[in-house]
């Protein structure tokens, strides 16, 4: 009996072992939005069912404060889909762990950290985009806008709304976009005016065009994923990809130094690196990691790439706070409430 006994144990221990394996869970904090994290978990699961995503999602600004926050005591193990310049500032502060994913060298280079051991890996574009609705243009006897430079005209006093850049990497890259394109002091001198017409900055990238969408605002500064799954749903609204040229950003992955779930989160940024995601991506996006993939997307222009401007991430992440503190002390008084 006792030997029976023995038996008996040590089958439900093998059992409860085997159920504890499957039961993994890794906590994912992320900036993709939210009607992206479904179609993503689902190809996810696909190839890793014993494996359970917690999402954690807020914006850009949120997701890296907390994360440097948190850089003692680590509470996330994979950060997916977050600004590429808020992951190099983590980056530079030994937050991130190198790992490489399979199929990691398939990847376009630029699009995966330059180190020998990748700390990063991209995953696609996302590309400055203004949103008008077109029926309250009409109404008000205003012209599209069609450059940057535009919306610096009286005309518009009032009519638009754009991300906070402290809160929103959309609103970042656009900010550190003129910067970079105008130079310091011309760039500076632009968003003066450009305040000058604002109506409010937005806590969130996807919010201005879905304010324009719904006619609470005039002209808003997004982006084009947004912008295009709008007018593709019918909303009232043009998309003009300004002529001067666009800002953007990577979204990007890594995996957090310090996490107790370290096997399971390199499955993670195993699945983000394979052709199987970037086919994800490239459904709403026009420009991804693994070379072949990307196709064109309704309502983004068929030269999207060369509309980008040479981006130097390196110095819009190395000089991020001072850009952002600058910001915040010329024009945060017409920030939303948070």
């Amino acid at each position: 009996m006792k030997f029976k006994h023995l038996c008996i144990m040590a089958s439900m221990s093998a059992i409860f072992s085997t159920h504890l394996a499957r039961a993994g869970e890794i906590t994912v904090y992320s900036s993709l939005e939210a009607d992206q994290l479904p179609p993503y978990e689902a190809s996810f699961k696909k190839a890793h069912p014993e494996v359970n995503i917690k999402w954690v999602r807020d914006s850009t600004g949120v997701i890296t404060a907390r994360l440097l926050a948190e850089k003692s005591n680590p509470k996330a193990d994979v950060i997916a889909g977050v600004a590429l310049t808020s992951l190099m500032l983590m980056d530079q502060q030994d937050m991130l762990q190198p790992y490489a994913p399979l199929g990691v060298d398939k990847l376009t280079k630029k699009y995966v950290s330059p180190k020998k051991v990748p700390t990063w890996v991209g995953m696609d574009a996302w590309e400055s985009a203004v949103c008008v609705n077109t029926i309250e243009l009409k109404k008000r006897s205003l012209p599209i806008p069609t450059s940057w430079a535009d919306l610096t005209k009286p005309i518009y006093k009032g009519t638009i709304v754009m991300p906070d850049p402290s809160s929103s990497g959309t609103g970042y890259l656009d900010v550190s976009a003129w910067l970079q394109m105008m130079g310091e002091q011309k760039g500076w001198a632009y968003m003066d005016a450009l305040d000058k017409n604002m109506a409010q900055y937005i806590h969130s990238g996807s919010k201005p065009c879905k304010m324009v969408a719904q006619g609470e605002a005039v002209i808003g500064i997004s982006f084009g994923y947004r912008a295009a799954l709008l007018k593709q749903q019918g909303a009232p609204i043009d998309i003009v990809f300004p002529k001067e040229g666009l800002g953007w950003d990577l979204e990007s992955s890594a995996i957090v130094k310090g996490t107790k779930n370290l096997t399971d989160a390199q499955k993670f940024m195993d699945w983000v690196a394979s052709k199987e995601a970037n086919e994800q991506y490239s459904q709403q996006f026009a420009v991804v990691a693994y070379p072949g993939v990307a196709k064109p997307v309704k309502f983004r222009p068929a030269n999207i790439n060369t509309l980008m401007i040479p981006n130097n991430f390196d110095w819009a992440s190395k000089n991020r706070e001072r850009i952002l503190s600058e910001w915040n002390k010329r024009y945060s008084g017409k920030s939303a409430p948070n």
